[in-house]
């Protein structure tokens, strides 16, 4: 099966053209590669010799604390949420008011335990913003 034409004739990479570089600018020319949305050297290369926008991503280190902090809050948020489901599922379920009482009293504190970690969550976020955002 041939392979399909381009839509657009002239953006064919038709003309190979061979150089050599050091050790250091192909170092160099792999971390472009590495940190950017380019698939190949070569397309670093490309670009480069084309004067396109080389898009990098550069990821910040010291976020990593507040991510993983943030990941678990939200693994908690989601169990706790679960169990608020079935803590109301049993409570539509109850037979008397005795039980429907009890399941009213856990799913409240349930709720409690969202509460609180809704507010180390802002905690959080203030921090982030503290960093990021200009103060006005």
């Amino acid at each position: 099966m041939p392979r399909k034409k381009l839509a657009n004739p002239d953006e064919i990479l038709s003309h190979p053209i061979i150089i050599r570089v050091t050790e250091k600018v192909f170092k160099r020319l792999e971390k472009i590669c590495l940190e950017s949305d380019c698939q190949s050297v070569g397309e670093v290369a490309r670009k480069i010799l084309s004067n396109k926008k080389i898009n990098c991503f550069y990821r910040d280190v010291s976020l990593n604390a507040p991510m993983e902090e943030m990941a678990l809050i939200r693994k908690e948020l989601k169990a706790i949420g679960i169990n608020i489901n079935q803590q109301t599922h049993r409570f539509h379920t109850s037979e008397n008011e005795a039980q429907r009482a009890f399941y009213v009293l856990k799913t409240a504190d349930l709720y409690e335990k969202v509460g609180n970690k809704v507010e180390e969550l802002l905690i959080i976020i203030s921090k982030l913003a503290e960093k990021w955002l200009p103060k006005s």
